[in-house]
């Protein structure tokens, strides 16, 4: 028997189905990173295309904002160059050997005190500023008078002084009037005089520190109200002046397609956008007052004068949002789907309706242009006669459905519609008696009652040859033209003083 090699197995176990599993092991671990590499890649790929989706949007959102209102754009590179100007105060060397670190102030006024309006920013300007002066000469005044008292008693004279004038200075916010003018001076002043009274009992130098800060302030103030003023500026009271002229016509403009939608059932769909422009009116309250309110900081400019009368245009936006909510009653009726036949009555009750709708519609429309123009609203008064002669019309059908035994059931929807219509005509006539009042004031111009705007009074110099009747002679009959007081003889071609003509066919 041959000996066998220590080395080599005495046996030798083949496993075809292990063999292929640990031959197929690799393939499978290759093919699952492949997978997860796949998914990974899907992944991030949608999560780039999120992204790429979201940066459009914000991108298309952006333009959208820019081109509904580009001085938006001008206001932001405005901020920008004010902000460019007072860090001048940092980078210019001799600038800041004078104002040091103070400088800062000059940034941090910039940027809490520029506004979109020029009221806005005047008022905080002028809030922030007047608060500062007077809060630092308090402070002051605080640190000398605690130093009488001694060591021991300055902290208790500064404590009890920063207690009684900052309770009464927050008190004062409550107080209307000082909440709508006046509160982030109050703010400020309570800022301030904590700041240098509570800073001034550790630091000596005080007075050049208060100074230097003041300083910097004004610095960054003026920078703001120079840029904003004579870089393409904005007014707050123009935006109030186009705001209420523009709610008025959207309240004109539903009442104009009321009356094609309610009662001759005729609006198309696209007008129905227009129609519904009055809910903005019911919401703009806060939007004029604070309007009003930065339109009073404003100094005078173009057709608006300094004293101008701010708090009428208040009265007229007031009456228009009080005609709105009428309207919002109104907006719920539908007269056709209630009226199968109607009868004469309920005809006449249409038709007064209509003519109330139509003509408080022109009449709103006359008063907004008169406010844009700036021009006498009088050529609203015979729209505003003639919505009360419908409304005379309405109670006579009323009248005679009561004596004439009319259903009652009958006639309810386009009663009710009726006597909304009423009450809007109503608020109509108070808009146009307060868009006169604001004529009056703010010293609209007038327009000649004898030159009608449609077909304006033409003048033409030349001779004019008569029409002869049968039986006249044409030997010393001729027309004689009056121009600015001057007689122009049709005959001679020639202006006398004072023509003694024996017979005139006509003098204009």
């Amino acid at each position: 028997m041959a000996a066998t090699n220590k080395w080599m197995p005495t046996s030798f176990n083949f496993h075809p189905t292990r063999l292929a599993m640990e031959i197929d092991e690799p393939a499978a671990t290759q093919k699952n990173a492949q997978l997860l590499l796949a998914r990974g890649w899907g992944w991030l790929k949608g999560l780039l295309g999120k992204c790429m989706n979201k940066a459009v949007k914000v991108a298309k959102s952006t333009k959208k904002l820019g081109q509904d209102d580009p001085r938006r754009v001008i206001h932001s590179l405005k901020v920008g160059l004010a902000l460019t100007l007072v860090s001048l105060l940092y980078y210019w060397r001799p600038l800041y050997d004078g104002f040091g670190v103070s400088g800062m102030w000059a940034v941090l006024t910039v940027v809490v005190v520029f506004e979109f309006t020029v009221g806005a920013t005047l008022s905080k300007t002028l809030n922030r500023g007047f608060a500062t002066f007077f809060a630092g000469a308090l402070g002051l005044g605080a640190q000398h008078l605690a130093c009488l008292f001694g060591d021991r008693g300055q902290p208790i004279v500064l404590g009890t002084l920063v207690f009684l004038l900052t309770a009464a200075s927050s008190f004062t916010r409550f107080i209307p009037r000082i909440k709508a003018r006046y509160d982030y001076g109050v703010l400020i002043f309570i800022l301030t005089f904590s700041l240098v009274t509570v800073s001034g009992y550790r630091i000596e130098e005080i007075l050049q520190l208060a100074h230097q800060r003041f300083s910097t302030i004004l610095i960054g103030g003026a920078t703001c109200i120079l840029v904003s003023i004579f870089v393409c500026p904005v007014w707050a009271g123009e935006d109030l002046h186009k705001l209420i002229a523009s709610n008025l016509e959207k309240l004109a403009n539903y009442l104009e397609g009321f009356g094609g939608e309610n009662i001759e059932g005729v609006v198309s769909d696209d007008d129905k956008k227009l129609l519904q422009g009055y809910k903005s009116v019911l919401n703009s309250k806060s939007t004029e007052e604070s309007s009003a309110n930065f339109a009073r900081w404003e100094p005078g400019h173009g057709r608006f004068q300094f004293r101008h009368p701010w708090k009428q245009y208040l009265k007229i936006g007031g009456l228009a949002r009080k005609c709105a909510y009428h309207i919002e009653a109104l907006n719920g009726y539908d007269i056709n789907s209630h009226i199968q036949e109607p009868s004469e009555i309920q005809n006449k009750i249409r038709e007064s309706s209509k003519k109330m709708s139509s003509e408080s519609s022109k009449a709103l429309k006359e008063l907004a242009l008169a406010i844009k123009t700036m021009a006498d609203p009088s050529a609203a008064n015979p729209h505003v006669e003639n919505s009360k002669t419908a409304i005379n019309d309405l109670k006579t059908a009323l009248k005679a459905a009561t004596l004439e035994n009319v259903d009652v059931l009958a006639i309810i929807p386009i009663a009710s519609v009726a006597s909304i219509l009423i009450e809007i005509t109503r608020c109509v006539e108070k808009i146009s008696e307060s868009v006169h009042e604001l004529a009056d004031l703010a010293h609209f111009k007038s327009v000649d009652p004898s030159v009608s705007p449609e077909k304006p009074l033409l003048l033409h110099r030349g001779t004019v040859k008569p029409v002869l009747l049968e039986g006249d002679s044409d030997s010393d009959d001729h027309v004689v033209i009056t121009v600015h007081g001057n007689y122009v003889d049709s005959r001679e071609n020639e202006v006398t003083q004072a023509p003694n003509t024996a017979k005139r066919l006509g003098q204009v």
